[in-house]
């Protein structure tokens, strides 16, 4: 008699849904473990903050004022302005069908923007779940992969420290591109401007609190 396969409830459709995802996290995963390796830090904490920051950009951003000894003031506020919109997730997440405190708890530290949009409208809580543990695993392990990699074969290649930068400025190019408002870019630019002014600690904090008042200022305006 042939023996039957254990299936896990939400798997497979959980994979069907955001393998493509999972293995974009993954890839994305290495250049942050190769980067963080270039930039002197061991393996094992570019797995740390992968697996218990969790926060996409913003742990490439973790990495770079960690390693120019920036204030713990300025990053917490950084952090929390970086990540702000995350609040906003949390008022249209079904959060509801996840049964359990833990579990819970688990989703909201799992709430990255891929899960979010690819959770927002689902209906079954098992590949919610399943979603949410693969894309965890997927940015953890990749840091993991790429921090090893990148100290085994690639310490001391040039150019990586820029990664993000490229990244910021693709997309910015694309925002400007595709949204018809160009005022919060020009904003967005004047503040970072102000912010060089500054010096190169305290840049980035300086540049969000104007680019933030100058949007609370807007609104209010109409």
């Amino acid at each position: 008699m042939e023996s039957q396969r254990t299936k896990i409830p939400g798997v497979k459709e959980a994979f069907a849904k955001a393998g493509v995802v999972w293995f974009g996290l993954f890839v994305l995963g290495l250049g942050f473990g190769v980067l963080a390796s270039n930039l002197g830090f061991p393996w094992w904490a570019a797995f740390f903050i992968s697996a218990t920051v969790l926060a996409g950009s913003m742990e490439f951003i973790l990495i770079g004022l960690i390693a120019t000894n920036t204030p713990l003031t300025t990053i917490a506020i950084t952090t929390f302005l970086v990540n702000f919109r995350h609040l906003f997730y949390g008022l249209t997440y079904p959060l509801e069908l996840f049964q359990g405190k833990l579990k819970k708890l688990y989703v909201v530290f799992c709430m990255v923007d891929e899960a979010f949009a690819l959770n927002a409208n689902e209906k079954d809580p098992k590949t919610m779940w399943w979603v949410h543990i693969g894309l965890h695993a997927s940015w953890a392990l990749g840091s993991l992969a790429g921090a090893l990699g990148g100290a085994q074969f690639l310490k001391g290649a040039q150019g990586l420290d820029f990664v993000l930068i490229a990244l910021f400025a693709v997309l910015s190019l694309d925002s400007w591109q595709l949204t018809k408002d160009k005022v919060g870019a020009l904003l967005a630019a004047g503040a970072a401007g102000i912010g060089m002014l500054a010096g190169h600690q305290n840049m980035m904090l300086v540049a969000m609190l104007l680019f933030s008042g100058a949007l609370i200022v807007r609104h209010r305006r109409g």
